[in-house]
């Protein structure tokens, strides 16, 4: 029974931590580039914007460069830690960050750029500062977007796959997934264990999707 339930409470940790880190990544790069207009912010956005359409292989393939044994980043960590990063349950979570920060970046850019800049303004003339003026009127204005991309980039960590197998691999009781003991049961024959994972994972994404539905229209 530990071994089925291992893999959805990873799944569900990995992608409440990046969720965690992709709000607060969003968030913050959102406000950055919101409304701004720079030479080059074109090339930047398109930038944030393409784990969403790059295959998961390729982006397992750049995470494993950078922050494989070799990588930059990578001896960096095990420099410091005295471990290396891939084939963890952290290695896991950076792939889901990569993959779901395009969702929650667009939620929150288009939320913020949909506050009335004359409420801010008037804000401003009351003698709030800038950050008084992003936490008490930006954020609470946005709440709607900023929720709604929160749990589309929650969903989408619970479902990774390609970049989470090839950077964090598929280690039972250490970083198997539902995603990754579904590809297992099938691949072994396991045909009702594997019916069992996606029967959750279905369950979960559908919640998610509604949640975001719903507290968007309202």
């Amino acid at each position: 029974m530990m071994e089925f339930w291992w893999p959805v409470w990873l799944s569900i940790k990995v992608a409440f931590v990046s969720g965690v880190m992709v709000m607060l990544l969003g968030i913050i790069t959102a406000k950055w580039m919101a409304r701004r207009r720079f030479k080059g912010k074109i090339i930047i956005e398109t930038l944030l914007m393409l784990p969403l359409v790059l295959p998961p292989s390729v982006v397992g393939f750049f995470l494993i460069i950078l922050f494989g044994k070799n990588g930059m980043i990578g001896k960096g960590i095990e420099t410091l830690f005295h471990a290396p990063v891939m084939f963890t349950w952290y290695a896991a979570v950076i792939a889901a960050v990569v993959v779901s920060f395009p969702l929650m970046y667009q939620s929150a850019k288009a939320g913020l750029e949909a506050v009335d800049e004359t409420i801010e303004g008037a804000a401003r003339i009351d003698g709030a500062n800038e950050y008084q003026v992003f936490w008490h009127i930006s954020i609470p204005l946005a709440k709607k977007a900023l929720i709604s991309g929160a749990i589309l980039a929650f969903a989408r960590s619970l479902g990774e796959f390609g970049a989470t197998l090839m950077f964090a691999g598929n280690i039972p009781g250490k970083t198997q997934t539902m995603a990754t003991a579904i590809y297992v049961a099938i691949e072994s024959g396991e045909m009702n264990l594997a019916w069992a994972w996606v029967a959750i994972t279905v369950l979960l994404s559908f919640f998610l999707l509604l949640c975001a539905t719903t507290f968007k229209s309202h």
